[in-house]
């Protein structure tokens, strides 16, 4: 491992990983315990070889903080492709779930599905507030769309779901952001003490490196680990991305 991974790498464990700045302003995707900002999935429809393949023009679109029902709406989405495997195009966002992130994985790999990185562009929300172009995505597409590939961050949720597709993109100008601002927490019972919440990491430590494991990434990520305190991240670099095999060839 070269000194810029040795050194560069903070990474945290938890259940929650921390939200980011940006407020949520989109609707709740569910019910009234459904949290505003979760994932929602849709079909989008671009030009030929739009999301990043030969002949690819269809994929699923995967937007938003992984909450803890995400899971059912990525298998509703793909139970309605009628046998079509359409990539997914993950655009996770700070506050997910990180154990549902891994469950996400381990759907996407079952129904052999490949996953890549990048925000899907939807013609009809140009020019329209965030509640209107919500409403239009929520009823599942097909939308018109194009993939905005670069620039997009992929922190550790987004890492725990890529990790499942059979095939993983990761185009060039995107960002892999490990960072030691995460939460132990418990929807039903947020209360968690100190010493649960240090037993709680270990275990969920063990269960990612197992997990990223199974899908073939490098066990580097969690065997890595430096100052998990204040917040900071680092990013891992492009080159390293092929060698720990979060793309694949």
């Amino acid at each position: 491992m070269n000194h810029y991974f040795r050194q560069g790498i903070v990474l945290g464990i938890a259940l929650l990983a921390a939200a980011g700045a940006q407020a949520q302003t989109r609707p709740p995707v569910g019910g009234v315990n459904s949290a505003p900002g979760a994932m929602i999935f849709y079909v989008a429809h671009g030009a030929p070889d739009a999301c990043g393949g030969p002949r690819c023009s269809n994929w699923i679109a995967a937007e938003g903080a992984v909450q803890w029902d995400t899971y059912k709406r990525l298998l509703a989405i793909l139970d309605r492709q009628n046998g079509r495997k359409l990539p997914v195009v993950i655009n996770v966002k700070p506050g997910s779930d990180l154990t549902v992130a891994a469950s996400l994985g381990r759907i996407l790999r079952g129904r052999g599905i490949d996953a890549a990185v990048a925000a899907t562009e939807v013609e009809a929300c140009n020019g329209k507030p965030e509640e209107e172009c919500f409403a239009l995505k929520r009823r599942g597409g097909p939308l018109d769309a194009k993939e905005k590939l670069s620039g997009v961050p992929c922190e550790l949720a987004c890492v725990l779901m890529l990790a499942g597709g059979v095939h993983r993109s990761l185009p060039p100008g995107n960002r892999v952001i490990l960072t030691a601002r995460m939460q132990i927490y418990d929807r039903l019972a947020p209360n968690v003490s100190a010493e649960h919440r240090e037993s709680l990491t270990t275990i969920f430590t063990d269960q990612f490196r197992r997990y990223l494991s199974e899908m073939g990434i490098g066990h580097e990520l969690f065997d890595v680990t430096a100052d998990r305190a204040g917040g900071r991240y680092v990013e891992v670099p492009a080159s390293e991305w092929a060698r720990l095999h979060l793309v694949t060839q």
